[in-house]
């Protein structure tokens, strides 16, 4: 097979013009100035030196945008995965990995390695599809959950107090109590973040409010001496080159006594790495028109953890957030992102020491804002009012993972998505289907009393039809024939929503029709397809029906009913 030097350009490279360049250089700078302070913020959550969150923007950043295939996602240091993240490795207490460590740094650095491995297994593997068992309504709950605690995690750096131990209700009891010890001038640094923050996105929503907010805290602080009295620095953060090669500070041995708890943390990131950069992904092509290739983007996702595990930091994800930024400054590509990486990328090698008076409540104060940002108050009104079981599942699962943990919480999330899932085809909406005027049908649900037309019931079962639900689907239907107001002539069962049939539930069939023989009911079947027939003909059940009673559509079924009325039996 030929290759072209075409073929190994990026998909959304090809077809670049060159009247979107100076659009996506100014999109990349603006998002720099975002990303920078949201960056270093986000290790306030992941607990790892601030600068190990600006890497993640840079190498990560721009492999993704080589190997992916999606024109806007940013992919950086994400506030759920650095949560999971860090709440996976404190509660794995592994000893000699304290937060802020080298050692931790380099067990965070290992499990962006795994996640890596699992997204190319995934695309090896074709498993992108993974990333819709969690469902809409439940990754609401959980990212509302995690805006909970993250925010809620920031209060004692913006007090200027301890961070309590223990369980999440704990640790809020602990920062009450400790409120009457709150340094004021750290409070006066995050209250000042927070208002500067909203007062932009109100006033002046086009001006990152964060960005403005550290320079003028930098300032501040510099000016006033905030560390004399007692407010709480950055201190000196290291620059130059990211580091790249194996994790440090670790051993093969080390890795391999904790291989397990490593690769439960990985793998709760790898789910919500595939399910959010999926969405996000996903709903910014439809957006914009444009193709979505998940398993491509899974690629990029693989080689952004690679990346990222091999230059000193902790696991990507793709930023609902920043994307959206992006979207908003018009940006057209990747090149928007390559632009925000060579930014920061200087601004490690050359602008790190600027950053050694910056208030931590700064920080805190960013966070906090990231963290109310995520509590999607307006996304469960929608489930409430929509879905309303939906809603309760959203909410335990936020509860979970604000009283329980973060870790727990995604695990939940899979299990709930999964159980609900088997609900809906355990139980799907049944319906019986009656003529209207002008070839219009009128779908009733199926409840008691209910026919199509007198001496006759067509049942739609709005599911495929598998082991667990068939003897259901059966039930449902006798229970249509027994309450029926006439006697039943005719069943006609919609074909449509039947596309896969089971052993077992064609066993259950069977039996259905042995039922229509001794109540002396013609079954038959409407809306068929080929392979339905086939499948059918396989399982012995085409047999039972007489050719004549497979009817494409349910104008047919009801003609040859009216007509089977009209026509005397032979």
């Amino acid at each position: 097979m030929a290759f072209s030097a075409k073929s190994l350009l990026p998909a959304w490279l090809r077809g670049y013009q060159k009247s979107w360049l100076s659009t996506d250089v100014v999109a990349g700078a603006t998002l720099a100035a975002v990303a920078i302070p949201e960056c270093m913020g986000y290790t306030s959550i992941s607990e790892t030196p601030i600068v190990t969150g600006l890497y993640t923007v840079i190498f990560p950043t721009i492999v993704f945008a080589l190997l992916g295939s999606s024109r806007l996602l940013v992919v950086g240091a994400d506030s759920a995965t650095a949560a999971l993240l860090a709440a996976g490795l404190g509660g794995a207490a592994i000893s000699g990995a304290t937060p802020g460590s080298q050692e931790w740094l380099a067990y965070c650095s290992v499990i962006a390695l795994m996640c890596g491995v699992l997204l190319l297994i995934a695309r090896i593997l074709k498993l992108g599809f993974l990333g819709d068992f969690l469902s809409a309504s439940v990754l609401i709950g959980f990212l509302t959950g995690v805006g909970v605690q993250v925010f809620s995690g920031q209060i004692p750096d913006m007090l200027g107090v301890p961070k309590g131990t223990g369980n999440w209700f704990q640790q809020q009891w602990t920062m009450i109590t400790s409120i009457p010890e709150a340094n004021l001038w750290t409070v006066a640094f995050a209250v000042a973040t927070v208002a500067i923050i909203f007062g932009f996105k109100k006033f002046l929503p086009k001006v990152p409010g964060a960005i403005i907010a550290v320079i003028l805290s930098i300032i501040a602080s510099t000016a006033l001496n905030a560390a004399s009295h007692g407010v709480a620095v950055v201190g000196a953060v290291q620059g130059g080159f990211p580091p790249i090669g194996l994790p440090q500070g670790i051993t093969m041995s080390d890795i391999s006594e904790h291989l397990s708890t490593l690769l439960g943390i990985a793998f709760s990131c790898f789910v919500l790495i595939i399910a959010q950069s999926a969405a996000t992904s996903r709903s910014f092509a439809m957006k914009h028109g444009q193709p979505v290739d998940v398993n491509r983007d899974i690629v990029g996702l693989s080689g952004a953890s690679f990346a990222a595990g091999l230059s000193g930091t902790f696991v990507v994800n793709g930023s609902p957030t920043k994307t959206q930024i992006l979207d908003e400054q018009k940006g057209k590509t990747q090149i928007a992102n390559m632009t925000m990486s060579v930014i920061v990328l200087l601004v490690v090698l050359f602008f790190t020491s600027v950053l050694t008076n910056m208030p931590k409540a700064v920080l805190g104060g960013i966070v906090f804002v990231i963290g109310i940002d995520l509590v999607d108050v307006a996304g469960l009104k929608r489930i409430y009012h929509a879905a309303r079981a939906e809603f309760w599942i959203a909410l335990v699962t936020a509860i979970v993972v604000c009283a329980v943990g973060v870790e727990q919480g995604i695990v939940l999330a899979i299990i709930v998505s999964l159980l609900n899932l088997i609900r809906v085809q355990y139980n799907p909406k049944k319906y019986i289907v009656a003529p209207e005027a002008g070839d219009q049908f009128n779908y009733q649900p199926a409840a008691p009393g209910v026919e199509s037309e007198p001496g006759l019931i067509l049942f739609r079962f709005d599911s495929q039809l598998f082991y667990a639900n068939a003897n259901r689907f059966v039930d449902d239907v006798q229970k249509a024939v027994d309450a029926a107001p006439h006697p039943v002539e005719w069943l006609v069962l919609d074909a449509s929503s039947l596309t896969e049939v089971d052993f077992s539930a064609a066993a259950a069939l069977m039996g259905l029709l042995d039922f229509c023989d001794a109540r002396h009911i013609e079954p038959a079947m409407a809306r068929v397809d080929s392979s339905f027939a086939e499948l059918m003909e396989a399982y012995g059940v085409q047999q039972r029906i007489p050719e004549e009673r497979w009817f494409a559509n349910y104008t047919d079924a009801f003609a040859a009913f009216a007509a089977r009325k009209t026509t005397p039996a032979s």
